[in-house]
């Protein structure tokens, strides 16, 4: 880690830690963890786009999948023994045997994780193994995120259709509305952020982190120097929908809903947005864009709700202008600063015959 890269998030850390939770209402707190969960989000896309030049346009496929699993048990919690209000509705008379398992805390939290792994597990390895590459693996998890969109859309009575699951009213006997709760989640968001970062943070730096840099650069030569590039691309993958996965799991019980809108293809998208607006290949940039973006979506919308959407899009359009993103141009701007003091240094009489 950098020494500009340690400061950043330090102070990112003070925000989080300590000037948050002492400065902002409950709502705005809230809405805060929110955003940490879309942060482990991007970094789960960062790894396996910014590192090993694998972009995925499906991630929401993941996190949608995570949220899921949290939510199956929310509403199982809410229900108190009961069948859930969605599938009476939908002419359901028992709880379907898949359900049964969620009802249990445990169980949900581990599936939040392992579904969206093992699913990876198969696509990876299909695609992969065939040496589908570049835009048409794009291509492809941009059509499973549309198909899981119409399959979860299809399945009313088991996953409550386009409304999806809402209604969450406890999580582990604590009422969702307190403001300790929300509290707690913020928190218990905000180190899982931590340790996402510094887990994705020792990858990187380890021998397998220039293995996947290697790869994106040249996957080739990887190959022909005796490696095996889709056993390393087929890691990530799964690490990285693992990630997503938890951060469905940790962004459900504070949105209160989770419906098929969270898998679509627009999602997806925007994932990619907040890597790219960040700086991909860096970890903190894709945690600063993640926050940077969907705070000004909010704030936006709350002072200019009619125009909101354009100041949005010159923010997307900066990325272009800008394609390494805010640490890009922080990288730039140092590298100026150091340039003009190096000029200076050669040009300044007293400061010149020291050196000499």
């Amino acid at each position: 880690m950098s020494t500009r890269e340690k400061w950043l998030f330090g102070i990112l850390a003070i925000t989080l830690f300590v000037v948050a939770p002492l400065l902002f209402s409950d709502f705005r707190l809230n809405l805060m963890g929110k955003f940490l969960a879309f942060a482990i989000l991007a970094i789960a896309l960062d790894l396996i786009w910014g590192y090993t030049g694998i972009l995925s346009l499906g991630h929401g496929v993941f996190f949608g999948l995570g949220a899921y699993a949290m939510g199956m048990y929310l509403k199982l919690e809410a229900a108190k023994g009961h069948l859930p209000d969605f599938m009476s509705w939908s002419g359901l008379t028992e709880l379907p045997w898949f359900w049964k398992p969620f009802q249990y805390p445990g169980f949900a939290i581990l599936m939040a994780v392992a579904i969206p792994m093992v699913l990876a597990l198969v696509l990876g390895y299909l695609t992969f193994r065939n040496r589908i590459h570049g835009v048409y693996f794009s291509v492809m998890t941009q059509a499973l995120a549309l198909i899981f969109v119409i399959l979860f859309v299809g399945q009313q009575p088991y996953t409550g259709g386009t409304n999806g699951i809402t209604d969450f009213k406890t999580i582990f006997g604590f009422s969702l509305t307190e403001p300790a709760v929300k509290m707690s989640l913020y928190l218990v968001t905000a180190f899982s952020l931590a340790l996402v970062y510094f887990l994705c943070r020792w990858l990187t730096n380890a021998r397998l982190g220039r293995v996947l840099v290697a790869i994106r650069d040249g996957e080739n030569r990887v190959r022909f120097s005796g490696y095996n590039p889709v056993v390393y691309k087929l890691f990530v993958f799964v690490i990285s929908a693992g990630l997503a996965g938890l951060a469905g799991a940790l962004f459900a019980p504070q949105v209160g809903i989770v419906s098929p809108a969270l898998m679509g293809i627009v999602p997806s998208i925007e994932i990619a947005i907040w890597v790219a607006v960040g700086g991909r290949g860096t970890l903190i940039g894709a945690v600063i864009g993640s926050i940077l973006v969907n705070g000004a979506k909010s704030l936006l919308s709350e002072t200019f709700p009619d125009v909101w959407l354009y100041f949005l899009g010159i923010l997307f359009v900066s990325v272009v202008l800008f394609p390494n993103g805010i640490m890009g141009l922080f990288a730039k701007l140092s590298t100026l600063q150091r340039k003009e003091v190096k000029a200076y240094g050669r040009n300044n009489p007293v400061f010149g015959k020291c050196h000499r």
